[in-house]
C-alpha cells in the first residue's frame, strides 16, 4: 500500500487513541487501519504499537519513529497548502510566452488594464521570435496559426480573425482606392514574405462569398518577414499591406489605416494560448486567460464594424 497513507494512519491511531477512532476519522474501516500500520510495521522491521484489547501505546521505536514523522507529514502539508493557495490565489508570477508581433499589439495594450484589475498578479513575459516555443516552461504560450492549425498542445481559441488588406489615407489620397483586386497590379504593395519564398501571386478570398478565392498579379515594392516592419511602412503612407484585425484594430479605430477591398481577405487566422497541462491551472492563468480572451474579443469586434462603416 502508499506508504504516506500508512504513515498518516499510524500517526492517526496515536493521536486518536485507538483504531476504531482512527478509521472514523480517517474515513476508512478499522480493518484497513490495522493493516496500513501492520504494513508500515513490515517495512521497518520493527513493533510500534503495543495492542491490548482496551488501548494501544507507542513502543520505544513507536516514540522515536512518530517524533521523526510528526515534521515530516507537517512539512509536507504545509508544501501541499502553499501550492494550493498559488493555484486558488489571485496573486504571484504569470510566465507568457510569445511572439514578438503579439507580444506588441495583443498582450502590451492590456498589461494597464489588468494589472489595475489584478494588481498582486506579476506579469514575466517572454518573447522570441523562433517556432520552437518550450510551452511546458510558460503559463500561457500565444501562438497564431490559421484555419488548418492542428495543435498537438493544449489550447484554447482565444479569438477567430481575418487578414485584411489596408492602407494609409496619404497613400490612398496619392495613389487612389483600388475598387478590384486586378486594380492591386498598379499599386504599392508592401508583403510578408512567405515560408516558400517570394511570389507574384497574392490570394484573395470573398468573406462574402463563402471565401471564393482568386489569385492577383502584383509586383511588391517592399518584401519583409517581419509585420510590425510592414505595418510601420504601410502607417507612413508607403503603400498597401495585409494584416490580421487583431493588430492593425487601435489603427483602425483611429483612422490612421483604412482597409481597402472589403470584402477581400487574405487569410483566416486563429490566436491560441497553449497551456502546459489541463489539471490544476493556477486560478492567476485563468484570470489572464480570460480577460485576454474578452478584451481581445472586443478590440477585433469594434475593428471590423469600423471597417464595415468605413
Amino acid at each position: 500500500m502508499d506508504r504516506l497513507t500508512s504513515i498518516r494512519a499510524f500517526q492517526k491511531v496515536v493521536d486518536e487513541g485507538g483504531f476504531a477512532a482512527a478509521s472514523r476519522a480517517l474515513n476508512l474501516s478499522p480493518a484497513v487501519v490495522t493493516r496500513l500500520v501492520a504494513d508500515l510495521e513490515d517495512h521497518l522491521g520493527a513493533r510500534l504499537l503495543h495492542r491490548t484489547t482496551r488501548r494501544v501505546s507507542l513502543t520505544e521505536a513507536g516514540e522515536t519513529y512518530l517524533e521523526r514523522i510528526r515534521q515530516v507529514l507537517q512539512d509536507l502539508d504545509e508544501a501541499s497548502s502553499m501550492v494550493s493557495s498559488q493555484t486558488r490565489e489571485l496573486a504571484g508570477v504569470l510566465r507568457v510566452l510569445s511572439y514578438p508581433v503579439l507580444a506588441t499589439h495583443v498582450i502590451a495594450p492590456l498589461v494597464a488594464g489588468f494589472r489595475r484589475a489584478y494588481p498582486k498578479i506579476t506579469l514575466d513575459l517572454e518573447v522570441i521570435s523562433h517556432n520552437q516555443f518550450p510551452i511546458e516552461d510558460f503559463d500561457i504560450t500565444l501562438l497564431g496559426a490559421n484555419n488548418t492549425f492542428d495543435a498537438n498542445v493544449i489550447a484554447r481559441k482565444v479569438v477567430s480573425s481575418e487578414a485584411i488588406l489596408l492602407a494609409a489615407p496619404s497613400y490612398l489620397k496619392a495613389h487612389g482606392v483600388p475598387r478590384t483586386p486586378d486594380e492591386l497590379a498598379r499599386h504599392d504593395c508592401l508583403r510578408l514574405r512567405p515560408l516558400a519564398g517570394r511570389s507574384s501571386r497574392w490570394r484573395l478570398l470573398n468573406a462574402d462569398e463563402g471565401d471564393r478565392a482568386i489569385e492577383v498579379d502584383v509586383q511588391p515594392v517592399v518584401w519583409a518577414n517581419h509585420t510590425d516592419t510592414l505595418m510601420g511602412a504601410a502607417l507612413d503612407g508607403a503603400g498597401i499591406t495585409s494584416t490580421t484585425v487583431e493588430l492593425a484594430a487601435p489603427y483602425l479605430a483611429n483612422g490612421q489605416l483604412v482597409r481597402v477591398l472589403s470584402p477581400w481577405i487574405t487569410d483566416r487566422l486563429n490566436l491560441y494560448a497553449a497551456l502546459p497541462s489541463r489539471k490544476f491551472i493556477p486560478q492567476r492563468t485563468q484570470v489572464f486567460l480570460d480577460y485576454l480572451m474578452t478584451q481581445t474579443r472586443l478590440r477585433v469586434s469594434e475593428a471590423m464594424a469600423a471597417t464595415r462603416q468605413a
